[in-house]
């Protein structure tokens, strides 16, 4: 589906809509988050590295010395959800070794886009000072979104805390703003065309060198295949991978599976 195509933008987006028992799925996360939270004991929850009650991150440790740090962003159109919603998805990288962060951030329409950009850049770069060795950045959705402008050229991370990443895996990841302009979400987000530019990763130059696979279901929307393989085209350090039968809220699964191919992919 091209943008000419395209005769309902919120259809196109909506996601939920085209999901059977899409309903279903935020109590799910909520109630495994939660379970795993209490059995999980190396953890530090509610880091504060931001001013606004939202601005808090949680980082779960391995046993042992931790091999680096995963960090995950959640999706939500930057509009809900928060980061207890999806503790359980650092199972995979945990049993690897990993310590894994998910930060909150604040959300529209309190705050502008790049307000959060410039939050998850904050928290990646706390982060990193918890947590040593590399780090790797994984994202869902929004979240696609965020970890990706991490490695654009006017990233809002620090040099030092740039030369640690080693890959950026953004799943079902949003990377050109401009299409949302013509969604009801636009009412939130308040973009101009100016402001969709400047938030769209395939609209930039990627910074660094480090692998960057863009990962989506096949099973999801035209839309976010359309938007993972766009920027597969306009990075060359960047891969297009679409996994079968998956659609846009059972495509994260694998994080919580050590061998899976979503986790190997994001620790090989």
């Amino acid at each position: 589906m091209t943008g000419t195509q395209v005769t309902d933008w919120d259809d196109a987006y909506a996601n939920g809509a085209h999901i059977a028992g899409a309903a279903d799925y935020p109590q799910r996360w909520a109630q495994d988050a939660q379970a795993f939270r209490k059995t999980w004991i190396e953890k530090d929850l509610g880091i504060v590295y931001g001013e606004t009650d939202r601005q808090r991150m949680d980082i779960f440790r391995p046993e042992g010395r931790a091999k680096g740090l995963v960090v995950f962003v959640h999706g939500g159109y930057w509009l809900k959800f928060d980061k207890s919603f999806w503790s359980h998805f650092a199972k995979g990288s945990l049993a690897r070794g990993w310590a894994v962060c998910l930060p909150g951030y604040d959300l529209a329409p309190d705050v502008r886009i790049a307000d959060i950009t410039r939050q998850i850049g904050f928290a990646v770069g706390k982060a990193g000072e918890r947590v040593g060795g590399p780090i790797r950045l994984t994202g869902h959705s929004a979240g696609g979104h965020l970890v990706t402008r991490m490695v654009c050229e006017d990233t809002p991370l620090s040099r030092e805390v740039l030369e640690r990443i080693e890959k950026v895996v953004s799943i079902s990841g949003l990377h050109d703003l401009r299409p949302l302009r013509n969604t009801s979400m636009n009412d939130a987000f308040r973009m101009s065309e100016e402001d969709a530019i400047a938030e769209s990763p395939a609209l930039k130059t990627p910074v660094g060198t480090c692998p960057v696979v863009a990962w989506v279901g096949g099973d999801e929307r035209p839309e976010f295949i359309r938007q993972s393989r766009l920027l597969s085209e306009a990075w060359a350090n960047a891969d297009f991978h679409l996994e079968p039968g998956r659609h846009h809220f059972d495509v994260i699964d694998g994080l919580q599976i050590p061998d899976s191919n979503l986790t190997s992919t994001l620790l090989a």
